[in-house]
């Protein structure tokens, strides 16, 4: 098994891209205006929206591929332990 497989660079990423997407949905609704029925009452509140609206469903498939590969390792070392 190849110890640099890119799954701590996965879960890294996908960590960092979910917060960003957090912080603009936060920054959406507090800081630029907030959200109306009809979307947000700015420019930058538009700008955070769509940043939000990117950022997470990207982090969280990111993420959930870096958490699904350290599964796999996670499984492959324990068998491989236990076959010796």
């Amino acid at each position: 098994m190849n110890r640099e497989d890119g799954t701590l660079q996965l879960l890294r990423a996908g960590f960092w891209i979910l917060v960003a997407g957090v912080v603009a949905a936060l920054l959406t609704a507090t800081v630029f205006g907030g959200i109306s029925r009809h979307g947000p009452h700015t420019n930058s509140g538009w700008l955070a929206l769509m940043a939000a609206m990117t950022c997470l469903p990207f982090g969280v498939m990111v993420f959930a591929l870096g958490a699904a590969k350290w599964l796999r390792n996670r499984r492959l070392t324990g068998s491989a332990a236990s076959s010796r």
